[in-house]
C-alpha cells in the first residue's frame, strides 16, 4: 500500500547543512500498521511530512499502490491518504462548528450525501449526532481528537498517516483513542502509519516498527519481538527504557 525507497532530505547548505533524513526505506502492507519511533529530532516526522506533500525537498522514491509520487499532490492523493494530527486543540478551527469542519472536506473533493456521511462518521467514532452543532471549545481534549479522526475518516481513505494522535491527551483517555483507531482500521480495512516518540504506543497498534536516530533507521522490529524484548540496538534499549519511565 506504502513503499518508501531511499527517502534523503537535506536542509541549508554549508555550516548550516542538516542531513535531516538519511535513506529511509520502508514498506507496509494492505490494511496493516506502521510504526515510526525516535526521539524529537529524530527525523520521524520529516518523513511523514514527505509522505504528506507538506514537504517538496526529497529525493528517493513513495509510492501509494505501486503508485510513484511526485513531490506535488493531486487531489486524488488527499482523497485516499488522510491525517490525524498531534493536537486536536490546534487542528480544528475554533470558530467553526463541527458539521462545518466535516463537510469541508467533502466539498473540496465535490462528495453528496453530506448530511448521512457526517452522522455516520460521527456515530463511528463514539460521538453521535448531538455532537454535530457543537463548537470546539465545547469538547473535551478525547472528543476533539474523536472530531479529528471523524475528519480523517469522512472522504473514506484508504491510509491514516496519525503523527502521535494521543501524545497530547490525558493518560486516562490514550487508551480509548488507541482502542477506536484499532477498531476503525478493522472494519474498514485501513492502512496506518503511526509516528510517535512512545515504545508502549506501537507495540499496542503495530504490526512492525522502524526506529529511527539522527535521521536514519537504526533497527526494523516485529510486534512480537519489541514486546519479547528481543531488541539488538543500544538506542532501542533507550527508547523501551524511558517509555517504562526509567532510564540511565
Amino acid at each position: 500500500m506504502l513503499k518508501i525507497s531511499n527517502l534523503k532530505v537535506v536542509f541549508g547548505t554549508g555550516a548550516t547543512r542538516n542531513h535531516a533524513v538519511k535513506n529511509v526505506s520502508l514498506e507496509i502492507e494492505k490494511g496493516k500498521s506502521f510504526g515510526l519511533i525516535g526521539e524529537s529530532g529524530s527525523g520521524k516526522s520529516t518523513v511523514l511530512n514527505c509522505i504528506t506533500g507538506l514537504l517538496n525537498c526529497w529525493t528517493g522514491e513513495i509510492r501509494i499502490e505501486s503508485r510513484l509520487q511526485q513531490t506535488r499532490r493531486d487531489l486524488s492523493f488527499y482523497r485516499n491518504v488522510q491525517m490525524v494530527f498531534q493536537d486536536p486543540y490546534g487542528s480544528l478551527h475554533p470558530r467553526h462548528t463541527i458539521d462545518r469542519t466535516l463537510n469541508e472536506p467533502m466539498t473540496i473533493h465535490g462528495l453528496g450525501d453530506a448530511n448521512q456521511r457526517v452522522e455516520k462518521v460521527l456515530d463511528e467514532v463514539g460521538l453521535g449526532n448531538r455532537f454535530r452543532f457543537r463548537y470546539p471549545h465545547q469538547l473535551s481534549g478525547g472528543q476533539r481528537q474523536r472530531v479529528a479522526i471523524a475528519r480523517a475518516l469522512i472522504l473514506e481513505p484508504e491510509i491514516l498517516l496519525l503523527d502521535e494522535p494521543t501524545s497530547a491527551l490525558d493518560v486516562s483517555i490514550q487508551a480509548e483513542i488507541l482502542n477506536l483507531l484499532k477498531q476503525v482500521q478493522k472494519k474498514r480495512t485501513l492502512t496506518y502509519f503511526l509516528v510517535s516518540h512512545n515504545l508502549a504506543v506501537v507495540s499496542h497498534m503495530c504490526n512492525t516498527i522502524a526506529v529511527m536516530n539522527q535521521g536514519a533507521v537504526v533497527e526494523y522490529l516485529t510486534q512480537k519481538q519489541l514486546r519479547e524484548g528481543n531488541i539488538q540496538q543500544p538506542y532501542t534499549l533507550q527508547l523501551m527504557a524511558a517509555s517504562r519511565g526509567f532510564g540511565r
